[in-house]
C-alpha cells in the first residue's frame, strides 16, 4: 500500500524552480532517506507534503488524500529549524502537543525525555540547540502518525547522540507507517534506511531500495551518493 504519491510536482520561488516535475511514491512501513546536496529541493518537497507550501503543478496524495486538514491528522513533521518558544518549559511543549494531536502520547514523550536525561521542568531557553532538537524529535515521534517527515533530525546533535536518536526513530514509530528522513549525513543514517530517493536540482535522480543498491551496484548508499553527486 502506498502511503505517499507525488505526481509531476512543481514548485517555483520568484521564478526559480525548486521542484521540477517530481514523481515518486513511498510504501507503508518503510524508512526512506531523502538525499541530495544543498539546494536540491529536499526541504521544499517536505514542506509541500506537510501542507506548509502549495505546489504550482502536479499533485500529492497522502493515504489517498490531498494535503489538508485530514492529512495533518496523520502526518508528523519535524522542521529543520527549532520552532518552540524559549519561554516554555519542556513539559509545556508536551502539554501543547497533547492538546493539538489526538494521536500524541504524553506518556511516551516523558519516557523518552527521561531516557535522554532531559529535565521536563527545564526552560527551553536554558537548553543547548542540540537538546532543543532532541525535544522536538521526541514530540514528533510520540505521535502515532501514518507518515513522519523528519528534516535533518540529526544535524544539530553530537555524534555520540546520533545512534540513540536513530534508535528512537526506529523503535517509536508505528511499524505500518512510513518515515521520510532528509539528511546529508548519509553514512550515519544508512543502516537505518529501507529505501532512498536522490534529489538533484528539483528532479528525482534515483529511487531505489538500499538492498538493490548494495546487490546490483555493489556499493553502499554513501558511495553511490558520492559518485552521483561527485562529492
Amino acid at each position: 500500500m502506498k502511503i505517499l504519491e507525488c505526481n509531476s510536482l512543481v514548485k517555483r520561488y520568484h521564478g526559480f524552480q525548486a521542484l521540477n516535475g517530481v514523481t515518486l511514491s513511498v510504501e507503508a512501513g518503510r524508512i526512506v532517506g531523502l538525499l541530495g546536496p544543498n539546494g536540491s529541493g529536499k526541504t521544499t518537497l517536505i514542506k509541500c507534503i506537510s501542507g506548509l507550501l502549495t505546489s504550482d503543478g502536479g499533485n500529492i496524495l497522502i493515504d489517498g488524500k490531498a494535503p489538508g486538514i485530514e492529512t495533518k491528522k496523520i502526518v508528523a513533521y519535524l522542521p529543520e529549524r527549532t520552532y518552540l518558544s524559549n519561554w516554555m518549559k519542556v513539559k509545556d511543549t508536551v502539554e501543547m502537543f497533547a492538546d493539538f494531536y489526538e494521536d500524541f502520547s504524553a506518556e511516551k514523550a516523558f519516557k523518552l525525555l527521561t531516557d535522554l536525561g532531559i529535565n521536563a521542568e527545564s526552560k527551553l531557553s536554558t537548553l543547548s540547540k542540540g537538546t532543543k532538537e532532541k525535544v522536538q524529535l521526541i514530540l514528533v515521534m510520540s505521535r502515532n502518525a501514518k507518515l513522519y517527515l523528519l528534516d535533518e533530525p540529526i544535524a544539530g546533535v553530537d555524534p555520540a547522540a546520533r545512534d540513540y536518536i536513530l534508535h528512537t526513530i526506529i523503535s517509536n514509530y508505528n511499524p505500518e507507517a512510513s518515515v521520510i528522513i532528509s539528511t546529508h549525513l548519509i553514512y550515519d543514517i544508512e543502516k537505518t534506511l529501507d529505501d532512498v530517493i536522490f534529489l538533484s536540482y528539483g528532479n528525482v535522480a534515483l529511487q531505489s531500495s538500499v538492498d538493490d543498491i548494495r546487490e546490483n551496484k555493489g556499493k553502499s548508499v554513501d558511495q553511490l551518493f558520492r559518485e552521483v553527486f561527485r562529492c
